[in-house]
Formats: structure tokens, C-alpha cells, sequence
């Protein structure tokens, strides 16, 4: 079964947790579109989506589904996104769509979070796949300064050999060589540091659930 057949199958697992008649929270990246090619299918029972990218909410009204502003609704029942990585607690590392910030934004909003992975994003520790940290662009250079002190080396991200410019106006530095073995303390603590605008660990809003795709079939993990 080939990748892209995985996520075709997390895709649709992820319609059980759709609740009828409620608004469902939608992340971004290519397994999340595989969910929204099937949510499209069940377009006549829910009241619509909120999108955590302009990317998504295209997909989205491409289909006929209504997208609704995060801030026009209140608690959202499910929220239903990707991950770069996931740990066995729950905790994972997003953004490499470069929609972090909003992703975190609808997470929060929403009562349950359900994570679709193939099995590859499965890792004991996360920080192997590079960790997306969205900044306010005149905080770059320091910012890479004071990752640089914990050892690790932060890259600007660049697009067509520019600079790349999330849907917030801001950048992306994507830092490489950490091991974090605390997500909670971790994102806690970068967080607090002037000029990010969010860091992509997500363990103050973890999944609940990830369904995660394997040469077997769908495998659920619930945390």
C-alpha cells in the first residue's frame, strides 16, 4: 500500500468522528485533504468547517462545504489535522505546511483533537523532523542566536528563494538537532520567547486520538 493509499485510509476513518448537525475543525497538509475529499461525501450533515489555512478553506469550498471564521463560532466538537510527528503520549510536532499558527488556534477551540498519520510520523522522541517555529520576521536573527544556545541550528524558510510569508504575515524558522524529551516544558518555555509567534510542538493542545496507517490497516491510538 503506498503512502498516498495510507492516507486515503486515515481519511476516511476520520468521518466516525464527525458528529452530525456540528461544525468540524479542519487542519491543513495532504493527508488532511485526503479527509476533506471524504468529508465531502457527508457534506449534507454537517453544519460546515473551520479552517486552520486559506489553502484548506479553498479544498474546502471547492467541494461545497461552508467554512465558517473560528471567530465567528464557539467550541468546536472535533478538530481533525495531520502531524509531522507524533509521540506515544500524544504530543506531536506540526508545521511543516506552515500553518502552525492557526492549526494551534482550532485545536484550542475544539473539544477533542484527532490526529491522522501513516505510521512513519510514530517517533519515540520528537524533534527528527526539523521543528517549525513561526516569528515575527525582525526577531529571526535572535531567535536562531538563542536556539543556537540549546545546540540546535534554525533556518529561515525560504520559498521561491525568499523568505517564505505564512498566512499571518510572519516567517518560519525550522530548527534542527533537538531531542525534546520534555513537550510540555519545552513549548512552554519557547513560547515565552519575544517574537515567536507560535513553536510547533503541540502538547498543551496533544491529540486525543491518532489514527495512524499502517500496512495492516488503520491503527487507533487514544491517549
Amino acid at each position: 500500500m503506498t503512502q498516498d493509499e495510507l492516507k486515503a485510509l486515515v481519511g476516511q476513518a476520520a468521518l466516525q468522528y464527525v458528529t452530525p448537525g456540528e461544525i468540524v475543525g479542519v487542519g491543513t497538509g495532504s493527508t488532511v485533504n485526503k479527509f476533506i475529499d471524504a468529508l465531502a461525501s457527508i457534506k449534507g450533515q454537517i453544519a460546515g468547517a473551520v479552517s486552520s489555512s486559506e489553502a484548506s478553506t479553498a479544498r474546502l469550498q471547492s467541494l461545497g462545504i461552508p467554512v465558517f471564521d473560528a471567530a465567528a463560532v464557539g467550541e468546536i466538537a472535533v478538530y481533525i489535522d495531520g502531524a509531522d510527528e507524533i509521540d506515544a503520549r500524544g504530543y506531536m510536532i506540526k508545521g511543516g505546511g506552515a500553518a502552525l499558527t492557526r492549526e494551534k488556534i482550532v485545536a484550542a477551540q475544539s473539544r477533542r483533537f484527532v490526529c491522522i498519520a501513516d505510521e512513519s510520523k510514530l517517533v519515540k522522541v520528537l524533534g527528527a523532523f526539523p521543528l517549525p517555529v513561526e516569528v515575527i520576521p525582525m526577531a529571526t536573527a535572535r531567535l536562531a542566536r538563542q536556539f543556537a544556545a540549546l545546540g540546535a541550528t534554525a533556518q529561515l524558510r525560504l520559498k521561491d528563494g525568499a523568505p517564505l510569508v505564512t498566512d499571518n504575515g510572519q516567517n518560519i524558522l525550522d530548527v534542527r538537532g533537538l531531542q525534546i524529551t520534555d513537550p510540555l516544558g519545552f513549548e512552554s518555555e519557547v513560547n515565552q520567547w519575544p517574537g515567536v509567534v507560535t513553536v510547533g510542538v503541540f502538547a498543551h493542545q496533544k491529540a486525543s486520538v491518532c489514527l495512524l496507517g499502517t500496512l495492516d490497516g488503520v491503527r487507533t491510538l487514544s491517549y
